[in-house]
Formats: C-alpha cells, structure tokens, sequence
C-alpha cells in the first residue's frame, strides 16, 4: 500500500506540480483552458509551461524555454529535471501535453486508487475524444494494442488491469512514485525512442524504464479517461464508448478467474512492431468476397474485435471463432459470433468435430511459431471441398523498399523467428505452408491499403487495382490466398505449437537489416 504524504496532516491542501508540454501556439487555446481548470482546483498548484518558444504566461505560471538536446522533438523530456529537482517539495507530481485535461475529479480517483496498489503499480489513463455529435472516441485503442487478459485483478474496490498502449500523453505520479522512479535509474535518462517515439517515450517512461506496471482502473473508467481536447482522431483511429464497454466488461467478468492464454504472440520484435496483428482490422471486402457463395459455417482462427466475422453473421452465416482473446472479441461475441477459447492445438476437440465450409486465418500465420502447423490442425476442421482464406502481409513489395528508404528496417532471408517474432510473409512462403500442411492453392490476390492515408499507399492502391495478378503484389499491403484441402493428401508437417513460454529459436528465416 502506497502512503500519501498529504495523509500525515489531513488539514494541509495537497500540493502539486505540473508540467505541460507545449510546442509553438496551436494548441494555445488549449493550453489556456488547462491553465484555467488547474487553477480553480482546491489544491496547491504551481504549473510550469515547457516550450521550444516564448509565450506569455498566465499569473503564477512559470514558463521554460529550452529543449534537452539538438532534437527538436526532445522538449518533453525537460519535465523530467523539473520533477527531480522538486522530488520533495510536492505531494504530487502531473505531465501531460498541453491538450490534455486533467480534471479534479481525475485527481481525486488517481488518489483513492493509488493507496490500495503494490509499490510497483500506477494507475493510469485513456484518452476520451468527443466527435461533432458528442459522440465519444478512445484513440488510445487502435492497431496491436489491446488489453493483457492476465494482467487483470482486484485491489479494494477496483478491478484494474494493463493495456498495452502505455501512452496517454499524461501520466500522475505521487512523491514516493516519483522517488522510486528516480532511484530506479530508468527516469533521469537522455531523451530516447523505443516502442513509442520521442513525444511518446517521455509519457511512458515510468512505465516502460522504472520498474512500474501501468494498471487501468477499468471498473472506474469513466474517472480514468482524459479528455484530448483537439479531438484529432475522431473518426480516424480508435474505439466506441460501445466497444470500450464491450471489453471493460469482460476484463471484470475475468477477475478472480483465470484468463485464456493468448492464442498468438501477435506483437512482433521489430522496429516500431512492424507486421503485429491489427486487432481492430476494418471489416475486408476481400475477404467476404472470397467467401464461397455455398459456405454455411465459417471457422475464424485469430479473431480479433471481428469486424468481419460479425458481417458474416449479418449475411445469416453461422461463424464460429477461435480469438486472439476473450476481451476483444467481447463485442463480436455479443453480436453473435460463437466463441471457442483453447489452444490451436485442440481446435479438433474445441469444434467437437464439427467441419466447416471455410476458414479464416487472417493475417495470424506470419506470427504463429509454426504456420504450416497451424494450416495441418485445421484439416479435420474442413468439410468436403471446404475453402481455407489466408490473409497476410506481403513483406516482397515496393511499400518495404519505401520504409527502407525512410531508415525503417526492412525484413530479408536470414535470422530467426525467436529474435523477430514473425516469418517472412510473401506469395511464396504462404504456399510453402500450405504444401506441407498438405493444401493446394486456388486463387491468389493482391490487396492494396485500401485504408492508408499517405499520398503513397493511395496511388499504390490505384496502380495495384490496374496491374496483372502477378505484378499486382508489389504494390499490395498484403496477399489473400484460397486454398483446398488435397483430397489424398496428408500434412507433410508434425511439428506442433509450443506455448509462449516454450518457444525457442525456429529454423532461420528473417534478418533484419537496420538503415544506418
């Protein structure tokens, strides 16, 4: 249990220090209504402006002009001294951008969380966006990251649990969370990019350097949201309030029970996790449209929030999925996909011998250990001259030669799956595991990026859509392929999947070449 310093003297008002990072004038009228909300606040507050420019400050705000280093996207880093510096002087310490509003009522509920957590937990933050409509938006919510199903528990009357998204562009700590922090020697440290960028990093560093757990209190969090008042990812990226309720309800009904384990390691070892699985993938029109016109039943392997799987169900299809986890296919699950939870192994005995009339694997083979394995599992599944739909990522196209030139790293034969944490995903590799798990190939498609929006993906997109098949995959984001069972055929693959914490280095296949 975490002690406040505030508690030793109940009449003191808690003092505070915030730093709000903030570049050049855009979000000035932001800035200004933060300025405002802290200082009508019943606390002691001393707000301090970190900018690349001059501005005029407000009565009783301090503003520092000055960036850590010779990078321009560096200035969040600067709150960092500004809090060692005064590790003592305050009950609690606030960073945030200068678009984010933190609210008394945050405030309050980070306080009343906090001393009920271990030493190494910090509650934290989503952001909320609210549309023209007032409809809202989590932004937080969108690509690879998603809720960890292990992580869930309970501390007094909370029900907290991780997201994988540790950014929120703020973050709280009290006196004793940032003097750990400190001492940790993962907090004083030059401005540096991992996972996250440059911005990023700074609002994640007590989570990702100094030996602290972000916990979400998800029976709360309506208290744990902040309000991104620029609003820029509405309708661009993120979740509904209805899919944020979907899956905070789950994450509650798996507390004091044991979660699944994840069906994949969906998050790849690369440079800024290139190729993870997209949880919240658009419903493909490709994919439906490959979709025999007889299937009755389909079999989902990897489903993620089943944007698709649950169009299917709209069709009058029966559709049966084997998630990614329980807590992002909760919508799906609500709107009638039939949910199965095991290991692919098993999915003979999961499925009860029920065959299928198709099966999905989109865009999860490429970071199973074994893809040929997983395709062999899914044999018995298969009813007569049963279709199986594999999506995945065309990693020989022109889209990796431009991240190359952009100094991303590119994928080429060579290292392991064990230091990647994905294959090599081409035309070619995916027949390869179709061949051993005994399947023949139908149809090959090329898929643009349909959803981009760089000038680049989109007039790929238009090119792809007027180039032969067999040119098509050099401009395509990824690669659909049909395939059959052979009807004499037996999977030329025995191998099968280890649990994540099995998994050893795997015949090489990938090397990663970094740009200098």
């Amino acid at each position: 249990m975490i002690v406040l310093p505030h508690e030793n003297d109940r009449n003191a008002p808690l003092s505070i220090l915030v730093a709000l990072a903030s570049y050049g004038t855009s979000n000035d009228r932001y800035l200004e209504r933060l300025i405002r909300e802290y200082q009508s606040m019943p606390f002691n507050v001393d707000i301090v402006v970190l900018s690349n420019i001059e501005k005029k400050s407000a009565a009783g705000v301090e503003c520092r002009v000055g960036l850590p280093t010779s990078n321009p996207w560096s200035l969040p880093f600067a709150h960092k001294k500004l809090f060692a510096d005064h590790a003592s002087k305050y009950d609690l310490f606030i960073y945030s951008e200068d678009d984010i509003l933190v609210t008394e009522g945050n405030i309050r509920a980070f306080l009343d969380v906090t001393t009920a957590l271990q030493h190494d937990e910090i509650a934290g933050f989503l952001r909320i966006e609210k549309g023209a409509n007032g409809e809202a938006n989590y932004p937080d919510i969108h690509a690879y990251f998603h809720w960890d199903p292990t992580s869930v528990r309970s501390r007094g009357r909370y029900t907290l649990a991780h997201f994988t998204n540790e950014h929120a562009a703020c973050y709280l700590l009290t006196q004793e969370q940032l003097k750990r922090a400190i001492s940790s020697g993962g907090f004083l440290v030059e401005p540096h990019e991992e996972k996250y960028d440059l911005l990023c990093t700074a609002a994640t560093d007590p989570y990702t350097q100094c030996g602290f757990k972000k916990l979400v209190p998800v029976s709360h969090i309506d208290d744990f949201t902040v309000h991104h008042l620029s609003n820029k990812y509405v309708g661009r990226v993120g979740v509904s309030a209805l899919e944020l309720r979907d899956q905070t309800e789950a994450l509650i009904r798996i507390s004091g029970a044991k979660a699944p384990s994840p069906l994949f390691n969906t998050e790849t070892k690369l440079p800024h996790r290139l190729y993870s699985k997209d949880y919240y993938e658009p419903a493909s029109e490709d994919v439906l449209s490959a979709i025999p016109s007889t299937a009755r039943n389909v079999l989902s392997i990897g489903c993620g929030w089943g944007a698709t799987e649950k169009r299917l169900v709209e069709r009058g299809l029966r559709v049966v999925a084997l998630p990614l986890d329980p807590v992002v296919a909760s919508g799906a699950a609500a709107r009638g996909v039939e949910m199965l939870h095991g290991d692919i192994k098993q999915i003979a005995t999961l499925t009860r011998g029920e065959q299928f009339d198709c099966i999905l694997c989109l865009n999860v083979l490429h970071l199973a250990y074994d893809p040929a394995a997983v395709l062999s599992s899914l044999r018995d599944c298969l009813s007569e001259d049963a279709m199986v739909i594999i999506q995945s990522p065309s990693m020989m196209s022109l889209r990796t030669i431009r991240r190359a030139l952009r100094g991303v790293s590119i994928l080429q034969s060579g290292a392991d799956y064990a230091s990647t944490g994905v294959h090599f995903s081409s035309v070619r590799s995916v027949r390869n595991w179709c061949s051993k798990s005994g399947m023949r190939i139908d149809r090959t498609i090329a898929i643009p990026d349909r959803h981009g929006s760089s000038i680049l993906g989109k007039i790929a997109s238009a090119v792809g859509d007027c180039l032969p098949a067999s040119l098509a995959t050099s401009v395509a984001a990824s690669i659909l392929i049909s395939a059959r069972r052979l009807k004499d055929g037996r999977s030329q693959h025995a191998s099968t999947e280890p649990s994540l914490t099995q998994r050893k280095a795997s015949p090489a296949r990938l090397r990663i070449v970094r740009s200098a």
